[in-house]
């Protein structure tokens, strides 16, 4: 085929699955703090996906934040982290190494970072994304082989994580086993994003000999992750997932309304609430990747949340959770993320067997009082 008209077709069926993506918008995100919604019917998903290929880059807590590299300040450079709801641009389900690598150069068509929300706090886009991705991808493998048992294996961080699936008996009715699917998918979701803040904090990297305890625990980070997580299950159960071009353009318009219910703010605001933090959540003297240019930190690790409270805020905070149970079924007994000892496991210590949700707190514990000390010994 000729190379022309080969890219010239390839732009047509993309324009044409973006246009009949965007046929059932509006969508209304449940932002209850008890989820609500329920699917009317089985709706068109997507086929089985691959993995997200990796994290996008989050920002370290704080703005125009300095930068240093083997401990040596990288002059004339700033990380900027503030953005606006409604000046996210696009959202690309992030199974390619390039998108990484795009928005680590800052030539990406999504925008990542910070914002202030009166009832949520400070949210990390970037965290959004990333499990609201997690969890149309567990759905696209769950719901085909609902009730039955399997594992899905998924990239090490410092252990092997597998999320093992049981068997048990779905319910009858077509539409509640749907959305006891989706809850399903966004409930394991949530569980790989927590288990991505302890390997964090005990020493894993994305990319070798780069420190990422900067961002383990930051008070925004769980909070960021639950909202994607329910962004998420309502593109399911509304039918807005038949194809990866269809759940990218309903995230491009759930987002900022999400945020803007969530009560955002503008840049200007977002930075003086940074600036109001200063030297209490954050040092704006010191440079990323250092640890401690973070000073607070949120270890709860549970998926029935309120943000992080920031001080002087007097908008009634939203609490959000996911179903830890549907149609009668205990969502713990139908699945979980099990971390089995993997090839470098740094400073974690190895599980008798492999580790699971229930550790999470007592991983957290041992986190905090590490985090406590360190900071005591610089004062």
């Amino acid at each position: 085929m000729n190379i022309v008209l080969k890219y010239g077709l390839s732009s047509l069926i993309l324009l044409t699955s973006a246009c009949s993506a965007s046929v059932k918008l509006p969508i209304t995100p449940d932002l209850s703090t008890v989820p609500q919604q329920s699917a009317t019917r089985v709706w068109p998903t997507v086929e089985r996906l691959s993995a997200p290929d990796g994290l996008r880059p989050c920002c370290a807590f704080g703005y125009n934040l300095k930068a240093q590299a083997l401990g040596i300040p990288v002059p004339f450079y700033q990380l900027n982290n503030v953005v606006e709801a409604d000046s996210l641009g696009e959202h690309h389900y992030n199974d390619s190494l390039f998108g990484a690598v795009a928005n680590l150069m800052g030539i990406s068509s999504e925008q990542d970072g910070l914002l202030y929300t009166t009832r949520g706090g400070f949210i990390d886009i970037a965290h959004v994304r990333d499990t609201a991705d997690m969890t149309l991808y567990l759905f696209s493998h769950i719901w085909p082989q609902l009730g039955q048992a399997q594992t899905i294996e998924l990239s090490q961080e410092l252990a092997k994580r597998k999320i093992t699936l049981f068997a048990f008996t779905p319910p009858q009715d077509e539409a509640e086993r749907f959305t006891l699917a989706a809850y399903l998918s966004s409930y394991l979701a949530f569980q790989v994003a927590a288990w991505h803040e302890i390997a964090q904090w005990y020493g894993f990297e994305s990319v070798p000999g780069f420190s990422e305890g900067i961002s383990a625990f930051s008070p925004e980070d769980l909070y960021s992750n639950l909202v994607g997580a329910r962004l998420a299950t309502s593109l399911i159960l509304q039918g807005h997932t038949a194809s990866v071009a269809q759940f990218n353009v309903a995230m491009q318009t759930i987002l900022p309304d999400a945020l803007h219910s969530l009560g955002a703010v503008d840049a200007s605001d977002t930075r003086f609430q940074f600036d109001m933090l200063d030297g209490n959540w954050w040092n704006s003297h010191r440079a990323a990747p250092e640890k401690f240019l973070v000073l607070k930190r949120n270890y709860l690790t549970e998926d029935d949340r309120v943000p992080t409270p920031v001080p002087g805020e007097q908008a009634q905070p939203l609490r959000l959770q996911l179903p830890s149970e549907w149609a009668g079924l205990q969502m713990q007994a139908l699945g979980e993320l099990q971390l089995w000892p993997g090839r470098s496991m740094k400073q974690l210590p190895a599980p008798a067997k492999y580790y699971t949700f229930r550790d999470f707190p007592a991983l957290a514990l041992h986190a905090r009082v590490g985090d406590a000390v360190d900071l005591s010994a610089q004062k």
